[in-house]
């Protein structure tokens, strides 16, 4: 691309996030400190349809609400949110969405992930049909599962970032994950110079596996 005349625009990195035997410690502590200092509460659904409910648009306007300053981040349209909250919370499993609430149940912080597709789409060649949405509804919904999951979607409201709400999350998930048998995860696509967000990784054992670029080039 550099011989074409292109440049760097941007770069993105991706980890490779091993789950842990315990919970960090310090994350832990974290979590305790501020669960009371702000008086938040950790909720879970067993039910897609009062998730849907009570928090289906809160979670996607909160995702605009905290990616939106990002480069590249087009914000989700009111008909985009309501088409992922049916399309999308009946297919996740529960046990691994996490909501953090303030006081007054507004939602502050989501979680949301799920086990790896990527072993799954090579098995069906990239095709649903014939039997391609086999390979994806055994990957979601039966016992033996990837090894790996996806952090789908960590969503933080911008004023309570750099707070600890993050360790809250990810002290709820890390004993569902190991439950479930997973091994490591993989993190979304990170902004090269994010160090927000690469800071929550701090206390794992993490692989930066994954480089994304965008490049430019000036038209005279």
């Amino acid at each position: 691309m550099e011989r074409l005349g292109f440049g760097k625009d941007a770069d993105w990195v991706e980890f490779k996030i091993y789950i842990p035997d315990a919970i960090p410690e310090k994350h832990q502590r974290i979590s305790e400190l501020i669960q009371r200092k702000y008086n938040l509460k950790v909720k879970k659904y067993t039910s897609a349809k009062k998730i849907a409910r009570d928090y289906g648009q809160a979670i996607f306007e909160l995702m605009n609400e905290a990616y939106s300053p990002l480069y590249g981040y087009s914000p989700l349209s009111q008909g985009q949110i309501d088409q992922y909250v049916k399309m999308y919370l009946p297919i996740v499993d529960l046990r691994m969405v996490t909501l953090i609430t303030d006081a007054d149940d507004k939602l502050i912080a989501v979680g949301i992930s799920m086990p790896s597709l990527s072993e799954a789409l090579q098995k069906a060649k990239g095709r649903m049909l014939p039997f391609g949405w086999y390979y994806l509804l055994k990957a979601l919904f039966m016992k033996r599962r990837a090894k790996m999951l996806d952090l789908l979607l960590v969503a933080v409201k911008p004023e309570y970032q750099n707070k600890g709400v993050n360790a809250l999350l990810f002290s709820d998930l890390i004993p569902i994950y190991q439950k479930l048998g997973f091994i490591f995860a993989e993190s979304n696509p990170e902004l090269e110079m994010n160090g927000k967000v690469q800071a929550q990784w701090e206390y794992f054992k993490t692989e930066q596996h994954k480089r994304r670029r965008a490049f430019v080039k000036k038209i005279d």
